[in-house]
């Protein structure tokens, strides 16, 4: 996907972007390829796929959500900062928390958010779960890219969301049984929205969700993580 067509993408999906946004992810992308040859962050590398498969992937959750408020978002598992860092280029009224396990990772966002003077973003070296246990009810927005398993994932992110927030994983294919599971139910959670596609040019598939919390999640959730392993809800 080279810029052009990054552009007139993002245009589909009603996202008007401007010459400092552009300059941004650009300076996001060289920071990206300059500190993967020691930190080894992701795979993809290449300019044109980088837009795709990064950039442009993370930004299809407007697909699904206006993020047009002054809300709070948690990116669980943020890895290189996708989604969270693209978003708060894009989309500079949020505040974001970037959490992740790696301080590599947690170093190189650091300087990333300095290199681009980022504000009203904080990030936390932290394990999901631990982190979900101290920061309850405390989120508008919680968003998690292929990260774990949805029963996983809905059971260290819905604890972290005021009631009535949003949970937006992002998905490649879901199962039947993956998406029925008892983790709704038990953790005051329903699906509101879904939304399956193919992304362009390679056709991967793509599953988003807009899950709301109904009520207050139980305190004995999340569990460990070893016990989330063992018996997932």
């Amino acid at each position: 996907m080279d810029l052009n067509e990054f552009i007139a993408s993002l245009q589909e999906l009603n996202i008007q972007i401007d010459e400092k946004k552009l300059n941004q992810l650009h300076a996001y992308y060289e920071l990206l390829v300059e500190y993967n040859k020691v930190m080894n962050l992701t795979g993809i590398t290449e300019e044109k796929d980088v837009y795709l498969k990064h950039f442009y992937d993370s930004l299809t959750l407007a697909r699904i959500y206006s993020f047009d408020k002054d809300e709070s978002l948690c990116d669980v598992g943020t890895g290189a900062g996708f989604p969270g860092i693209v978003l708060k280029i894009l989309y500079p009224n949020l505040h974001i928390t970037l959490v992740d396990s790696l301080n590599k990772r947690i170093e190189f966002l650091k300087i990333v958010i300095e290199k681009l003077n980022l504000q009203k973003i904080e990030v936390v070296s932290a394990r999901a779960e631990e982190y979900a246990k101290s920061h309850r009810d405390q989120f508008d927005i919680v968003t998690a890219r292929a990260v774990a398993p949805l029963s996983t994932l809905l059971e260290y992110s819905i604890p972290m969301l005021k009631v009535g927030g949003y949970f937006l994983p992002m998905k490649g294919t879901v199962s039947f049984e993956e998406e029925n599971t008892q983790a709704f139910s038990l953790l005051n959670a329903q699906i509101e929205k879904k939304d399956c596609f193919l992304l362009p040019k390679e056709n991967s598939h793509r599953t988003l969700y807009v899950i709301l919390k109904k009520e207050k999640t139980p305190l004995k959730y999340p569990r460990k993580f070893s016990d989330m392993k063992k018996k997932p809800l």
